[in-house]
């Protein structure tokens, strides 16, 4: 006997039901799935600066995972700390500095299957731990541009044996209290602009899981690095000729030859009174610049004005820069492109023009410096549309915002 029910009619019904059911329920399911994925994770809640430096220390030591001892023994490992930077200027600070020795205390007091170092040539010889982390000022969704109302802590240990990164801690700390005031070093410096050797460092941080590789760029240049923050420590202590000699050493090794460096040579020069070499290695900065077709000058401008700060102490080797720069961009091909930048002070169509003016200022400097330049150059502001500090401070904090850069382009075609 044969029973057919596929043509009976209750059945069909039931079946178009069922179907139109199961037809919804995953449309239903996929449209929850898709807001689910599509809704932005919470914002990440900023803690007091010495909350948010023990939170990321802690998980960046408890969670590390070190290299297996042999059965038996104790083993210490050792850590040295490349010191902390800002995430975008790659500067050293109040508050990075503050950061490490809060560091350093943590590790001797809960963390003892460490050891402390110094960070020198020697100790990274022996391939230690790496303690590297940045400090960067960001906004209410987290990014580094507009008002910063929050820094971002973020560390991470590299292990230079393995070439991998064994850890990661990160954090938000509300801004109350923070003192990004530039050590000594990194105040003094004349210029800027993204370096190679520093991008490797933030890239060893920032983006980085643990198990991913160390930056092959920072990895290759450590121990010029440790060269350098000896130089950088020296300065910072004022011992110009010590800083000297180990910025000349740092300039012969391997990846020497970066900003950091050149702006030591120049900064010791000048304090030891040697104004021929200081002349010589700004100009070195220039070239490096042009190079890289890119430089950033912090000249200080009096308040709201073109004119520059009337303060000999800051503004007296400003003439040996113009004149550096006009010589030296005279004898390059390709023509300049001179840009103002201001800080978040004042309306902004105020600061755009503010910025033109002062880019316009400086075109004028260099065109009498070097009369070959009249039709190389061009002037343009942006007001505050691209600070890489953003705290509106006015002030040794924020130079870098109300700098001027000289970009190289393409000249315009003749005729």
């Amino acid at each position: 006997m044969k029973i057919s029910v596929i043509n009976h009619p209750g059945f069909l019904q039931y079946t178009a039901a069922l179907m139109l059911f199961m037809f919804l329920s995953g449309c239903a399911t996929s449209s929850s799935e898709q807001a689910q994925q599509s809704t932005p994770a919470p914002p990440v809640q900023p803690i007091p600066f010495d909350d948010a430096v023990l939170k990321a220390a802690n998980d960046l030591f408890s969670r590390a995972q070190l290299p297996t001892a042999d059965s038996g023994e104790s083993t210490k490992y050792v850590l040295v700390i490349d010191p902390l930077i800002d995430g975008i200027s790659g500067a050293q600070s109040v508050a990075t500095r503050s950061m490490e020795a809060r560091l350093v205390e943590l590790v001797k007091k809960n963390y003892p299957q460490f050891t402390v170092q110094p960070f020198s040539t020697t100790t990274v010889a022996k391939s230690p731990i790496v303690l590297v982390g940045t400090f960067t000022g960001v906004n209410s969704e987290g990014k580094t541009e507009g008002v910063r109302e929050a820094f971002r802590v973020c560390l991470a240990l590299a292990d230079l044996k393995s070439g991998k990164i064994i850890s990661k801690g990160v954090a938000r700390a509300t801004p109350k209290g923070v003192n990004i005031t530039p050590t000594a070093y990194f105040k003094d410096s004349p210029t800027w602009l993204p370096d190679p050797a520093t991008e490797g460092y933030i890239k060893t941080c920032q983006g980085t899981k643990p198990g991913d590789p160390i930056n092959p760029v920072y990895a290759d240049r450590i121990l010029t690095a440790a060269l350098i923050s000896e130089a950088i420590n020296a300065y910072n202590n004022r011992q110009y000729q010590k800083a000297l000699d180990l910025y000349q050493s740092a300039l012969q090794s391997p990846g020497g030859k970066q900003l950091r460096v050149y702006n030591g040579l120049y900064l010791t020069s000048w304090k030891l009174g040697h104004r021929s070499e200081a002349t010589e290695a700004f100009g070195n900065i220039v070239d490096y610049g042009l190079t890289n077709k890119r430089l950033a000058v912090k000249f200080l401008f009096k308040p709201g004005s073109t004119d520059f700060w009337r303060d000999r102490q800051v503004t007296g080797p400003y003439p040996v820069w113009l004149k550096q720069i006009a010589q030296r961009t005279s004898q390059h091909q390709g023509c300049l492109e001179i840009v103002g930048h201001t800080s978040r002070t004042g309306p902004e169509p105020l600061n755009e023009r503010l910025s033109l003016l002062r880019a316009g200022y400086v075109q004028q400097k260099l065109e009498y410096d070097a009369p070959e330049l009249r039709t190389r150059t061009i002037a343009n502001g942006v007001g505050s549309r691209e600070t890489l500090i953003g705290s509106a401070t006015d002030d040794a904090r924020d130079a870098l915002d109300r700098r001027v850069e000289f970009k190289v382009i393409d000249c315009p075609a003749s005729g």
